[in-house]
C-alpha cells in the first residue's frame, strides 16, 4: 500500500519574528500563522528594454489560481533558511542560480485574508535576480506555474502604480498535453496577486538603485 505523501511544515512566528514552533500548511493557512516565503524577481537586461519575467500561476494553486506573480516563489520549510529558498527557481523555472548572485531586496511582512479559514501571513524575503536567457528556455514546473510571461519592467512599474490600465505581456503557456505554447497576455492590475503599495516600494526602490528603473 502506497503511503500517503506528507504535508509540508513550516516554522511559525508571531508578528515579532519570534519563533515559536512548526505546523503543517494546512494549519498554517487556516489559522493565520507567520511563516518565511523566498521570492525572487527575475530581470532581462540584454533586450531592447528590461524585461520582467512575471509566473501565470497553476489553476490548482490554493492561493490566488491563473494569477500572474513573482517570477519565483515558495515557502521555506522547518529548519530551512533563507539561502535555501534559491531552490525554488531550479524547480520552477530551471534556472541554475547562486545565492550569492541575487540581489536583496529586504524581507517584507505581507498579510492576506482570502476568507475566514485561508489566511496567508508571510515574512517574505524579497529578491531580484538578472538572466540573460530567452523565455522559450525556462524549463516550468507543471505542477506550480501554467506559464511564464516577459513584460516591459518600466511599464510595469506604471501599471502597479496606477499610471497605466494595462500593459501587454509575451511568453510561453503550459498546453493539455503539457506542451509549451507560445501566448500573448493583455496584463492589468486585476490579474496580478496583489500586493499592497509598500511592498511595491521595497521592489522598485532596490532596482532603481541598480539603475533598471
Amino acid at each position: 500500500m502506497m503511503q500517503a505523501k506528507s504535508e509540508e511544515q513550516f516554522d511559525i512566528y508571531d508578528e515579532n519574528r519570534k519563533w515559536l514552533g512548526v505546523a503543517p500548511r494546512s494549519e498554517v493557512h487556516a489559522k493565520g500563522l507567520w511563516h518565511q516565503t523566498f521570492q525572487c524577481w527575475v530581470v532581462n537586461r540584454s533586450m531592447e528594454t528590461p524585461q520582467l519575467y512575471l509566473q501565470l500561476r497553476a489553476p490548482n494553486k490554493d492561493l490566488f489560481p491563473d494569477l500572474l506573480d513573482i517570477s519565483s516563489a515558495g515557502h521555506l520549510a522547518a529548519g530551512e533558511t533563507v539561502e535555501a529558498g534559491v531552490r525554488e527557481l531550479e524547480e520552477e523555472l530551471g534556472l541554475t542560480a547562486r545565492f550569492e548572485d541575487l540581489i536583496p531586496c529586504g524581507m517584507f511582512a505581507e498579510e492576506d485574508v482570502i476568507s475566514p479559514t485561508l489566511i496567508d501571513r508571510e515574512f517574505c524575503h524579497v529578491f531580484l535576480y538578472e538572466v540573460s536567457k530567452d523565455i522559450r528556455d525556462f524549463i516550468l514546473q507543471v505542477e506550480e506555474v501554467n506559464g511564464l510571461f516577459a513584460v516591459d519592467l518600466q511599464a510595469f512599474a506604471r501599471l502597479v502604480q496606477g499610471e497605466l490600465t494595462e500593459i501587454p505581456g509575451t511568453g510561453i503557456q503550459i498546453g493539455d498535453a503539457g506542451e509549451y505554447q507560445e501566448a500573448n497576455m493583455t496584463v492589468t492590475r486585476e490579474n496580478l496577486v496583489p500586493h499592497p503599495p509598500a511592498y511595491y516600494e521595497l521592489l522598485f526602490g532596490e532596482m532603481a538603485r541598480q539603475g533598471w528603473l
